[in-house]
């Protein structure tokens, strides 16, 4: 799975969700690409997915970029936890995709 190979904060506010792409919102590799059309936060397996259904389709027939890179850190709290003491520890890793922006 794609994730960083060293951050400098293991942990990471949510952000927001609004807003457009501001790069990387037209196809600059290849000829055709895939949109996000929605906000989202894509996991590293969701691309992973996407890859490989994109690859069995074309065949070997061409070649694929993958635009996005999961670096920001989702963090989970274990089942039965109380509310409050602190955040919880890093569960998984996910791309901050705006509408607009390229994914493959």
């Amino acid at each position: 799975m794609l994730m960083p190979k060293k951050v400098k904060y293991r942990k990471q506010q949510k952000g927001k969700r609004r807003g457009k792409a501001w790069r990387g919102s037209e196809v600059t590799f290849g000829d055709y690409g895939l949109k996000a059309v929605e906000p989202a936060w894509v996991t590293d397996r969701q691309i992973e997915a996407g890859r490989v259904a994109i690859t069995r389709f074309i065949k070997r027939g061409g070649k694929i970029w993958i635009r996005v890179f999961p670096d920001k850190p989702v963090t989970k709290k274990p089942a039965e936890t109380r509310m409050g003491k602190g955040k919880g520890a890093p569960e998984g890793w996910v791309a901050v995709v705006r509408p607009g922006k390229i994914i493959y």
